[in-house]
């Protein structure tokens, strides 16, 4: 038996979203006929790749992601195209790997950071700091410590009766704070949160939480900061879950053909906002964000967030200046 456990509280909230989570998976299994899974799989595939470099820094939108895994070229920077295919490559390998094994753990750090870091497939050897601007937020734990970390961390994870919705948002965290990678740590923290999740459930391979997580990525960054002053991983639990719930409850809500898709947006589910935003701007394309706030009640900040979706998506596309440019509705939505 392993002698490390994580330090991590179980909530009600975190009790009630893995009761929700696990209703709601039974509903999605019986939704999703297998058409539908084919349709969706490579949409979802190019959500999850999205939204996960997105979150890195990455500007490559959904159509390039799609087009690069239709095996199309590119104009972009060749860091982001790489990163970009390392990405499909290693979700595609997902199903051969085991959440314990440390050697596939590495194995799939190779795959994801060949060609854009030298030690790739290795723990660091040299100590990091997590910056925020050019403020350190988190001073990882020093290099020499990290392969008994890491081997701690997976035996408690091969041996651990804990809820694999848990297990997985206890593994993802506890990986962030011990940074065993000179880069790609956050990469390795969603994708082996989502291999660890399909060995509990295959259909996880097919939903984007990655995407959901992009959309809020400020709480994120903010539940792991949470998570590390409390020395305690709840805080990071209760976040990841509520984005897979929600994440799931989207899936469940995909239609087969909303009519906008025209390979585009395919896979995207409007809100009942999102259609509302599309409206206003139609009827008034120079319209601000802040006037949008103003029109739907709405905070500017959730406002941002969904142009921000619309425009990836290509539904939306501003032309000009913030000040005095305009917006542009894609034909589909006229």
């Amino acid at each position: 038996m392993p002698k490390y456990t994580p330090p991590f509280t179980l909530s009600n909230k975190i009790l009630t979203l893995v009761a929700q989570i696990s209703e709601q998976i039974g509903r999605l299994t019986i939704q999703q006929e297998q058409e539908k899974l084919l349709r969706l799989r490579k949409v979802n595939r190019m959500r999850t790749v999205q939204g996960s470099l997105a979150i890195e820094g990455s500007t490559l939108t959904q159509q390039q992601i799609t087009a690069i895994l239709d095996g199309k070229r590119i104009i972009a920077p060749p860091k982001e195209v790489q990163e970009a295919h390392n990405a499909i490559s290693t979700y595609d390998a997902l199903a051969k790997w085991q959440p314990a094994n440390s050697k596939h753990l590495l194995a799939a750090h190779q795959l994801m950071m060949k060609g854009l870091v030298k030690d790739a497939g290795m723990y660091r050897q040299e100590g990091v700091g997590v910056m925020s601007g050019e403020q350190v937020v988190h001073m990882a734990p020093q290099a020499e410590r990290v392969p008994k970390l890491m081997a701690d961390l997976l035996q408690w994870l091969k041996h651990s009766d804990v809820h694999p919705l848990i297990a997985s948002c206890v593994f993802h965290y506890e990986l962030e704070f011990i940074h065993p990678f000179s880069d790609g740590n956050g990469r390795m923290g969603r994708l082996w949160q989502t291999l660890i999740l399909s060995k509990w459930h295959e259909v996880f391979v097919n939903i984007p939480v990655e995407s959901m997580v992009y959309q809020h990525q400020d709480n994120y960054y903010l539940a792991i900061r949470q998570s590390t002053h409390q020395t305690d991983s709840a805080p990071f639990i209760e976040f990841m879950l509520q984005m897979i719930y929600d994440a799931i409850l989207e899936a469940n809500n995909t239609p087969l053909n909303d009519g906008l898709n025209d390979g585009l947006n395919d896979g995207l589910k409007l809100t009942a906002l999102d259609k509302e935003v599309i409206k206003l701007i139609t009827n008034n394309t120079h319209i601000t964000h802040m006037q949008l706030s103003d029109e739907l009640g709405k905070s500017v900040r959730t406002i941002e967030r969904r142009i921000k979706i619309l425009k990836e998506a290509g539904l939306i596309k501003r032309i000009g200046a913030k000040k005095t440019g305009y917006w542009q509705v894609h034909d589909s939505l006229k």
